[in-house]
């Protein structure tokens, strides 16, 4: 099966990223750690198997931690820019813009936020779009948002334009909005992202051998 995984990014840039993991992280912890939960999504997206990854990055990546190496792996991918005045509609937008370069294929888009995903959980997620059993998978997130949303029709993901976003029912609403255009979301496994350091030390666990990971402990051994 061939589907396009869209990475939705930010650049880690210190004093932007995660800083409600601060304190006990520092700025510079926290962009560590966010810079840490995109490589190893990056890693998770190019060992899927079928998979065309497409980033839709925005923000300064030569201010960014990590830049250069996220910059070296970002050569593996499609890069897009975000567009948009609003979360929602730079979502639609990514959606748009990766079916205008890879057309025909449904899109699977997540976040940076689940550092704990993997090849198997990517192709489970998309697979009943891509056998037509489903035309759209909405994947929950614990704090009522989501984090994963695969579409046949990447361009119906319009809905999102009028979907207030970073609420605790930013995922009913999108779930609302997709069954509004005639789209019965399938469910895919609820994930916890990364918010707090609670959060963020959950989800290490998780995947102890990773570079979140060992950005994670790496504020433990500081404090």
């Amino acid at each position: 099966m061939k589907f396009c995984l869209l990475v939705v990014a930010k650049a880690p840039v210190p004093g932007f990223a995660k800083t409600r993991l601060c304190p006990p992280a520092t700025a510079e912890q926290a962009a560590e750690i966010a810079a840490a939960a995109l490589l190893d999504t990056l890693d998770a997206a190019f060992a899927t198997d079928g998979a065309i990854t497409v980033v839709a990055m925005t923000g300064d990546l030569a201010a960014a931690a990590r830049g250069a190496e996220i910059g070296r792996a970002l050569r593996k991918a499609t890069v897009i820019a975000q567009r948009g005045w609003d979360f929602g509609t730079r979502l639609a937008n990514a959606h748009s813009d990766t079916a205008a370069v890879h057309a025909g294929l449904p899109v699977l888009q997540i976040g940076m936020d689940t550092p704990q995903v993997s090849p198997a959980l990517f192709a489970a997620a998309i697979e009943p779009v891509v056998a037509g059993a489903s035309r759209a998978v909405l994947g929950d997130a614990e704090d009522g948002g989501w984090w994963g949303l695969g579409l046949a029709d990447p361009r119906q993901a319009q809905v999102l334009a009028g979907v207030p976003m970073s609420r605790p029912d930013t995922g009913f609403r999108t779930r609302s909005a997709l069954a509004d255009a005639g789209l019965r979301a399938g469910e895919l496994p609820t994930l916890s992202d990364v918010d707090t350091m609670a959060d963020a030390v959950r989800v290490a666990a998780i995947r102890p051998g990773g570079r979140f990971a060992a950005a994670v402990d790496a504020v433990g051994a500081m404090a």
